[in-house]
């Protein structure tokens, strides 16, 4: 059973937008934070935005501006608006979950800008 899970990958024009939905299906704590990085081919995995519990946010230099990250708490979902994309934000997306209790990672959702 996957405890994380992401959707809304997907192919888009440049300039175009979407919407990415993580879903964790563990117990959250109040200092839960949820975010996502993402990894194009032969690179390392990158931080793109993050969540606190509380609303906190904060966002790679590279998207600000251009991404929204937000949470529905009662849901244990988080999301990521993506508009003004570029072939460069192409990569697998990944939610990562981190509680009191450890680390979670979903299986990751492929996002393809094209040019």
């Amino acid at each position: 059973q996957q405890l994380v899970v992401e959707s809304g990958g997907g192919s888009v024009q440049a300039g175009g937008s979407l919407r990415l939905s993580c879903t964790a299906s563990m117990r959250l704590s109040n200092g839960n934070v949820m975010g996502w990085y993402r990894q194009a081919p032969e690179t390392q995995r990158d931080l793109v935005a993050s969540i606190t519990a509380n609303g906190r946010t904060t966002y790679a230099d590279s998207v600000k501006g251009r991404f929204t990250i937000s949470r529905d708490n009662a849901k244990n979902t988080i999301y990521l608006q993506m508009s003004g994309l570029k072939p460069e934000d192409t990569a697998v997306y990944y939610c990562k979950v981190v509680t009191p209790w450890g680390t979670t990672w979903g299986q990751g959702t492929q996002v393809t800008v094209l040019s």
